[in-house]
């Protein structure tokens, strides 16, 4: 559990990075102008506390009403001011925020995006203040328009995905998978990582090479009560003396997969320009992967004088400490049907002869 935690953080931590790299130009403006509203809030709210002051000394007697009238101007005056600065800090964000997008160094969105930000009423005082480049804001209410018009860009020729596979898994044993000493439908495996899928051909977007980091699992439930058992150099399944209520052999690897995918995405043209998508049509992929095991582990269960036991059991079991196969995919968008073959034997030194063999479904995530 504690390897599969860490296997865990190290992917979400390359997806996080995967996600803030693809923050777009109209999140941050978004941000920002969320910034904005919540400095006019705050300065309201502490307007209306400080309003209040005022109006319980006048009650009092301590002040007269022109005293009073004139603290609150004095006052709304202040919060206008500081108001004022703090959006410019704001504004000099935004400035900052559209010279990288100009230099391209911000993507944007396929959305057009349009902003109505901050209304502040004063409840007895009018509160006016300029910010920079015609936005304002008053007693009467203020509208600040963010707008651009809707832009249509590729993709990088580079794009990531996160991908996350899942699906029945047995062994070819001695060229076949007939008469199986595993279930079919218990025994499954699962996948997933990171992979970066790079367009080939400039100017073409048929050919992508795909390629990263996944994590495997492959889990194997023996049929007839059986259990496996270490023999020296062999590993042999045995029925075991105790009934068991569930029997299952897991790997788990670390690989890296290579695939060459044909995606029929069509390019679209507008203005001149070749625009490139990926994901939005018929996919198929061909490849290989290979990587290490990082540890195998059997679980039995089992009850005996109405006590359930849970027992694990942890170690190499002689099995191949290297993994190596070709794999396949075929789908549409996003999903897509996923076969996987190891070419490497189960157990290093068996007689027997057995590779693992996995049918699922794969998904790829922009």
């Amino acid at each position: 559990m504690r390897n599969f935690t860490i296997y865990l953080a190290l992917l979400l931590c390359l997806f996080a990075s995967k996600m803030v790299a693809q923050e777009t130009f109209e999140g941050k403006a978004k941000a920002i102008a969320n910034k904005i509203e919540k400095i006019t809030k705050e300065e309201k709210e502490a307007l209306k506390v400080e309003v209040e002051e005022v109006n319980v000394q006048f009650e009092k007697g301590t002040i007269t009403k022109a005293q009073a009238d004139q603290k609150k101007q004095d006052l709304a005056q202040a919060r206008a001011t500081i108001i004022e600065n703090k959006v410019a800090v704001a504004q000099e964000e935004l400035k900052d925020l559209v010279q990288q997008k100009v230099n391209g160094k911000i993507n944007s969105d396929d959305s057009e995006t349009s902003k109505d930000t901050i209304l502040f009423e004063g409840k007895r005082y009018s509160i006016s203040f300029k910010v920079k480049d015609s936005t304002y804001i008053d007693a009467d209410g203020i509208k600040r328009v963010y707008k651009r018009k809707y832009k249509e860009n590729s993709e990088r020729r580079t794009t990531s995905q996160f991908v996350f596979a899942l699906g029945l898994n047995n062994v070819v044993t001695d060229g076949s998978v007939e008469n199986s000493d595993f279930k079919f439908a218990g025994s499954r495996f699962y996948e997933w990582g990171l992979t970066y899928n790079t367009r080939l051909a400039k100017n073409n977007n048929l050919l992508h090479l795909k390629y990263g980091a996944s994590v495997m699992y492959n889990d194997l439930r023996p049929t007839q009560n059986r259990v496996f058992v270490i023999d020296g150099d062999q590993t042999n399944l045995e029925t075991s003396p105790i009934n068991l209520k569930s029997s299952r052999f897991r790997n788990v690897y670390l690989v890296a997969p290579l695939h060459l995918e044909f995606d029929f995405t069509e390019k679209k043209e507008k203005d001149g320009k070749n625009i490139f998508r990926t994901h939005q049509s018929f996919r198929f992929g061909i490849g290989g992967y290979a990587g290490v095991r990082i540890k195998s582990k059997q679980k039995t269960e089992y009850k005996i004088d109405d006590i359930d036991y849970d027992v694990k059991a942890k170690g190499d079991f002689n099995a191949s400490n290297f993994i190596y196969g070709v794999s396949s995919y075929i789908g549409y968008g996003q999903t897509s049907l996923y076969l996987k073959y190891d070419l490497n034997p189960l157990f290093q030194d068996n007689a027997n002869k057995q590779n693992n063999v996995s049918l699922g479904l794969r998904f790829d995530f922009n």
